[in-house]
Parts: C-alpha cells; sequence; structure tokens
C-alpha cells in the first residue's frame, strides 16, 4: 500500500461503538480529523452501508462513500479503527473497520490491497488483535 495513505492519527484501537451507525460514523471522523474528508462523506458512508454491506468476513468491513461523496473527499487515506468488543454488523461480529476514502477509481486499488492483507488470515489476525498504532502501519505499509 501507497506511503501517505494511512496517517498514525487515522489508527484507533480501543473504540467502541453501539452499533454499525455508529462505528461507520467513528470511522468517518477518523478521515475527517486527518483532513482527508468533508463531513458530508460520514452521512455518504452510512448511505453505501444501507445500499450495500461492507462486511467482508473474518470480523472485518471496509466502510466507504458513495460515488457521489467523491467531491467531499480531499486526498486518498484510509483509516484503521478497532472495536475490541465488537459491534453487531447485521448479523455478524465486526472488531476492525478500515475506511477508506478515495477520489476517481482510487478505492479500487485501496481495496484490492486491503482484502489481499485480510485475505492473509495471519495478518488479518495481526490487525484485529494489535494493541499498537506501530503494529499496524508495519503491517499496511
Amino acid at each position: 500500500m501507497r506511503d501517505g495513505l494511512l496517517d498514525p492519527r487515522a489508527v484507533l484501537l480501543h473504540e467502541s461503538a453501539p452499533d454499525r451507525d455508529a462505528a461507520i460514523r467513528r470511522c468517518g471522523r477518523a478521515l475527517v480529523e486527518v483532513g482527508a474528508v468533508a463531513e458530508p462523506y460520514i452521512e455518504a458512508m452510512l448511505e453505501r452501508e444501507r445500499t450495500i454491506s461492507t462486511y467482508v468476513g473474518e470480523g472485518v468491513a471496509i466502510p466507504h462513500g458513495t460515488n457521489a461523496s467523491k467531491e467531499d473527499i480531499k486526498h486518498d487515506a484510509i483509516c484503521v479503527v478497532r472495536f475490541p468488543g465488537g459491534v453487531d454488523w447485521d448479523g455478524e461480529l465486526v472488531t476492525l473497520c478500515v475506511g477508506i476514502a478515495a477520489r476517481g477509481d482510487g478505492h479500487v486499488p485501496l481495496l484490492a490491497a486491503v482484502a489481499e492483507i485480510l485475505l492473509d488470515p495471519d495478518r488479518a489476525r495481526t490487525l484485529r488483535e494489535a494493541t499498537e498504532v506501530s503494529r499496524v502501519l508495519e503491517e499496511l505499509t
């Protein structure tokens, strides 16, 4: 994954959320806080989730905005938000969210890179169990 996509401030490893939408909002907020997206992008992430689930298996979801929300993206970025207690995601238990913001078709290689990591059970476990930001950065860069 190319450098500059993951700001260490967008790696949050000890979060909790009462439900899926709150978890998505937390991901969106992390992207807003590092200057990657404008505030309306958070609503677009929720809208995307209502259209199609971003749950990908193994306790992981990859929330991202709709195509219409591209103008709210200032630069490509990801966030990694861990929910150690888990979040009910339409009947699945999610402990790790990798939020994505990408202009143009930038989300395609980003999703592919994230999927490649998550398809490796050891790397996926490392991310799900990480308690140090440096460990996440090491795994994703």
